[in-house]
């Protein structure tokens, strides 16, 4: 194949083929990871193990109440070390960004009233069936 062809099959003006961009799952820790990863890897393997524990006899909104309260522990760990300055607010954003925090949650404990809030949707209106 020529490289007329090549070019004409690609569409390209030059003479350059462009190749497309490689995806990688490596993520680049951020300064002061050590720091956190063996309390987030701790809640990590609970909270595998509270979403696979049994849930005989429990109504559906208890079998739910341990993950919430690991979810919980998480959050409030992160948004804790971020207040007291302990780790940088680069550290603090990819934690967010990898779910290891949630960011709503977050977000309603800056506003006043909402310190003590333990997940969302204790503050969702019930449903009425």
């Amino acid at each position: 194949m020529s490289t007329d062809s090549l070019v004409s099959c690609f569409h390209l003006t030059d003479s350059k083929i462009k190749m497309p961009k490689v995806k990688t799952n490596r993520i680049k820790y951020p300064e002061g990871w050590e720091l956190v990863e063996s309390t987030l890897n701790e809640l990590q393997a609970k909270m595998r193990e509270a979403e696979s524990d049994p849930n005989d006899g429990k109504r559906k909104c208890e079998a739910l109440w341990p993950i919430f309260k690991i979810s919980h522990q998480k959050s409030r760990y992160l948004f804790d070390l971020y207040r007291r300055k302990e780790i940088s607010q680069e550290l603090y954003e990819f934690c967010i960004e990898q779910g290891y925090a949630d960011r709503n949650l977050i977000a309603k404990w800056k506003k006043p009233g909402y310190e003590r809030l333990c997940c969302l949707r204790c503050m969702q209106p019930r449903d009425l069936v």
